[in-house]
């Protein structure tokens, strides 16, 4: 059974200022190198029109892992995610390397000129038998921290520009 993942990232900048940056390089650049963890890396965006494709590697740290996750997954997670965007909507699909496990789901971006808001909604699910939910609990913790952590980025980036 699949756990669900919700969080709403809220921004100090415009719907569109908070878009654009989700269409630009460099933002994803300085992103993955502040919060993707160990060896995270970009691994491309791809811009046409209003559809953005995103794909990195971002990594949680072995030692910020409980025993539950790494009795089942020794080491760090290594964590490839894609995110598509069409205009203010994305779908985005993240898996875990060596582990069943994935996480699938949608973000909405919404706001006006003073200030945005981007929704998460998705599942997370480890099909690991009997410790499945709690993995996936481990994993949902860590994945909201991780989102807050892109969120005061992304306010902080766009202050800066």
């Amino acid at each position: 059974m699949a756990t669900p993942l919700a969080f709403t990232a809220r921004y100090s900048h415009s719907a569109a200022a908070v878009r654009a940056a989700f269409a630009d390089e460099q933002y994803w650049k300085d992103r993955i190198a502040e919060v993707g963890g160990p060896n995270a890396r970009l691994e491309s965006v791809t811009v046409q029109g209003d559809q953005v494709r995103v794909e990195v590697v971002q990594a949680i740290a072995a030692e910020l892992l409980p025993p539950a996750v790494t009795a089942v997954r020794p080491g760090d997670l290594i964590i490839p995610r894609t995110e598509n965007w069409t205009g203010n909507t994305a779908d985005f699909d993240v898996r875990v390397e060596g582990a069943p496990a994935t996480m699938r789901g949608t973000i909405t971006l919404t706001g006006d000129d003073a200030s945005a808001t981007a929704t998460v909604e998705g599942t997370i699910e480890v099909k690991v038998p009997l410790f499945g939910a709690k993995i996936e609990s481990a994993i949902q913790e860590r994945l909201t921290e991780l989102l807050q952590s892109e969120e005061e980025f992304t306010n902080i980036w766009l202050t800066q520009r």
